[in-house]
């Protein structure tokens, strides 16, 4: 009796709490709980999120430890009841025909879930529904935004520069970092689980940090890059744009894309057939499953398993905060370079453009178009701007998912 306690007692979590960084993560998960749920920073994703770096901490709850599986050659018939997790093709060379893999641990529910993460399948589908929602009809009346999303992305970029020359980072983590610039949650899941998976849940909760904050950080910028006047502009009214429009452009957009950055293809397929089923008419069922059941249950997967990475080992570390320093770099970059893009555009076009809706050009939809609305109103309340930054807006979308494709292409290997 007195054993059997005692090997309870040793089996308790208790026990591993000798380290203190599990209370540090313990208090970080804590904090993003309280941002999400008092203050509304994000919650769909910051909730999931949060409560998964805290389940991951907790010690011996082995909710992301991994299988350890054997795997040995197999020539002959597969035996009935056998506990394999796959048959694949072996070296024929040697004399067998296929492998045969028994799990010799089973893993923990969580790390089950984060293939899901690693093989890349929950960012492209949350794309899917992010398309089922999204309207292009701003793009497509005014297809001069498509400028303002790719201006966007060159936070991106410039901020890959600065984190190789940090010296912190090879190409491939500073690339995962940089594309936190592009102000896309799933985008930065996607790119990072490719190259850098060691480094998911710190670019993760940066990139769905600084969406969050997207009404402190742009207004500031907004307000230093513009005069009063800008700010005032009033822009005409879009046009109106046909059914047949909107069902050609996923398609149109699908094709021009891939063939141009294949590796972009995965994101932008997906979020282009999410928006063919909002426009096409003829898949209402579809449209209604991607943009509500589908989209919340991968986000509660992402959420959790993205989190559940952020270890005491992984996440505490002079990486992670060069990351969130280089994070705000890119977003604060991004924002910028639409804002000038969008003052360069009012000078040489013949119809006037607002500098403010330079800023949307950020993929954080729509919370950079509504921030661009609120800054304008607040000069001219009768300036109605959340249209016209819709455009740049959506564009942003596209444009982080090109950025991706291509920092995929030039360092994926």
């Amino acid at each position: 009796m007195y054993d059997a306690l005692l090997n309870f007692l040793s089996s308790t979590g208790f026990v591993g709490l000798t380290d203190y960084r599990v209370f540090v993560m313990i208090a970080i998960a804590c904090v993003l709980l309280y941002l999400a749920i008092v203050k509304g920073f994000e919650p769909l994703l910051l909730v999931p999120i949060a409560f998964g770096v805290l389940l991951t901490n907790l010690p011996f709850a082995n909710l992301m430890h991994h299988a350890v599986v054997e795997v040995a050659p197999h020539s002959g018939d597969v035996p009935f009841g056998a506990t394999l997790l796959h048959l694949f093709q072996g070296d024929k060379a040697a004399g067998h025909t296929e492998y045969m893999v028994h799990t010799e641990e089973v893993g923990g529910l969580l790390s089950y879930l984060f293939q899901g993460d690693h093989l890349g399948i929950f960012p492209p589908l949350i794309f899917m529904g992010v398309g089922a929602m999204t309207d292009f009809g701003p793009l497509i009346a005014n297809p001069k935004s498509l400028l303002l999303g790719a201006a966007a992305q060159f936070g991106i970029f410039l901020t890959f520069i600065g984190a190789i020359a940090s010296g912190l980072f090879n190409a491939q983590e500073a690339a995962s970092v940089a594309i936190i610039g592009g102000a896309d949650g799933p985008t930065t899941i996607f790119l990072t689980s490719k190259l850098a998976p060691h480094l998911l849940g710190a670019t993760a909760i940066a990139a769905y940090s600084y969406m969050a904050l997207v009404p402190i950080i742009q207004p500031p910028i907004m307000k230093l890059l513009t005069t009063e006047k800008e700010r005032t502009i009033k822009m005409s009214q879009l046009r109106t744009v046909t059914k047949r429009e909107k069902i050609l452009f996923p398609i149109i957009v699908t094709i021009i894309v891939s063939l141009i950055v294949p590796a972009a293809a995965t994101l932008v397929g997906m979020l282009m057939l999410g928006n063919l089923f909002r426009e096409c008419g003829v898949v209402a069922r579809l449209e209604d499953t991607a943009k509500n059941a589908l989209i919340n249950i991968i986000t509660i997967f992402l959420g959790i398993t993205v989190g559940a990475t952020a270890t005491a080992d992984k996440f505490l570390t002079t990486q992670t905060l060069a990351i969130l320093g280089l994070g705000i770099v890119a977003f604060g970059f991004g924002t910028a370079a639409g804002v000038l893009l969008a003052k360069l555009m009012n000078k040489l076009s013949r119809t006037s453009i607002n500098p403010l809706i330079g800023s949307a050009g950020v993929s954080a939809v729509p919370m950079a178009a509504r921030v661009s609305q609120t800054v304008g109103s607040k000069y001219d309340p009768t300036n109605f701007l959340l249209m016209h930054a819709m455009g740049p807006n959506v564009a942003g979308v596209i444009g982080s998912a090109v950025a991706a494709g291509v920092m995929l292409s030039l360092f994926g290997g």
